[in-house]
């Protein structure tokens, strides 16, 4: 007659006690390996969670292109279409020239500062911000020269402050803009200050100043992770249509791209070590298993004999396992939450717990301590009752 599943429970739990030490020592292998683990994990967590809050303070992922020659050359508007028919992998493509910085910007009888630039109709998709308030530029504003300005947010607290800035006229150099949007700030740089900032039409800079060139290229790539080659593609293209150039090119997140790299050597060698650590605790589950099986040979004899099948000599024996694993699992899993939350707080780091990144820990230390344990309790299942009540 088979055994009811909450009595086998009880039985393993009973065994588990009998030899306290020996549990004790093998869940401490299990915490150790399942510790190393979890941590592992959560240092990945948290490091990609800084990594990501720093792209967010940033304009999106882009290569920037430009060329400098002793004749005056720059890059023109019929290299976009050039790149644009040649270039892989990318998501938008467009210009931007640096008019001033630290211009002086006059609203009636208040005097901010921001830096002007000139760019294109794909610029917010580049630079990956947003509308807050009005709009973007549109092909009208471009193709009629129309003086209009969109602003970021810090230019708008130095002169308008809780005022809506949509519709309102600033003054730059003597020349009146109206404002029709407002962007979020975003950076480009690390460690870059905010400051305020105007956008204008590049084809309202180009009737004004009489330069055609385009300043800057702007390309943002599909995936973060293709940066650096299309900057070498980028940087070759344009080589080869002008060979007698000087080009330049550099992206906004290649301190980002650094971080990332190292973190994902950093965890794999983690990782190791902590996968190590539970193959350790894994061997003292095997261990424990199989002197339980030596130990306890006429208890499994005489349990055959009055009923017991194999599989409940074996289910137990695994079951033992199990617990062994599950207890040293939900130790590790919350000394290293509690540990986590006291370095996240102490150094303002960002932090949650995922119920995903614990359930792969603790599973993990189940799939080692039920794999470390199958073999010595098939073992034991296998057992003659005869011999085995004989070795009493």
């Amino acid at each position: 007659m088979s055994l009811s599943v909450f009595d086998l429970i009880r039985i393993s739990c009973d065994s588990l006690r009998g030899n306290r030490l020996r549990s004790a020592l093998t869940t401490l292998g299990v915490f150790m390996g399942v510790t190393a683990v979890s941590a592992t994990m959560q240092v990945r967590t948290i490091s990609t969670a800084v990594i990501s809050q720093e792209i967010q303070k940033r304009e999106a992922p882009q290569v920037q292109a430009g060329m400098w020659s002793r004749d005056g050359k720059r890059l023109r508007v019929e290299d976009l279409d050039y790149l644009k028919s040649r270039l892989t992998g990318v998501q938008a493509i467009g210009t931007s020239a640096g008019i001033d910085y630290e211009a002086s910007i006059i609203f009636e009888q208040k005097e901010g500062t921001a830096n002007v630039s000139a760019v294109s109709e794909d610029y917010l998709q580049i630079a990956g911000r947003s509308i807050l308030q009005g709009r973007f530029f549109s092909e009208a504003d471009f193709t009629s020269y129309r003086s209009v300005a969109v602003i970021d947010e810090v230019l708008r607290e130095q002169i308008f402050e809780e005022i809506n800035p949509v519709g309102k006229r600033i003054f730059y150099q003597g020349r009146l803009y109206v404002i029709i949007g407002l962007v979020d700030t975003k950076l480009q740089y690390r460690d870059e200050e905010p400051s305020g900032e105007i956008l204008v039409p590049m084809s309202l800079y180009a009737a004004l100043t009489g330069r055609h060139n385009i300043g800057m290229m702007l390309i943002r790539p599909q995936q973060m992770e293709q940066m650096n080659d299309l900057e070498e593609q980028v940087k070759q293209l344009l080589t080869q249509r002008y060979p007698e150039g000087n080009i330049y090119t550099w992206n906004n997140v290649q301190d980002i791209l650094e971080q990332k790299k190292t973190l994902d050597m950093v965890s794999r060698a983690l990782l190791a070590v902590g996968a190590v650590a539970l193959l350790v605790g894994g061997v003292g589950i095997a261990n424990i298993t199989i002197a339980a099986v030596m130990e306890r040979t006429p208890e499994i004899g005489l349990r055959r004999a009055i009923g017991a099948t194999s599989g409940d000599i074996m289910f137990q024996f695994i079951l033992e396992a199990a617990i062994l694993s599950l207890i040293g699992g939900v130790l590790a899993i919350s000394t290293v939450h509690g540990l986590t939350v006291i370095v996240a707080d102490r150094f303002e780091l960002p932090y949650e717990f995922e119920r995903k990144t614990a359930g792969l820990a603790l599973g993990s230390a189940l799939l080692v301590g039920v794999g470390a344990g199958f073999l010595p309790a098939m073992q034991a299942s296998k057992l003659d009752p005869v011999q085995a009540l004989r070795s009493r």
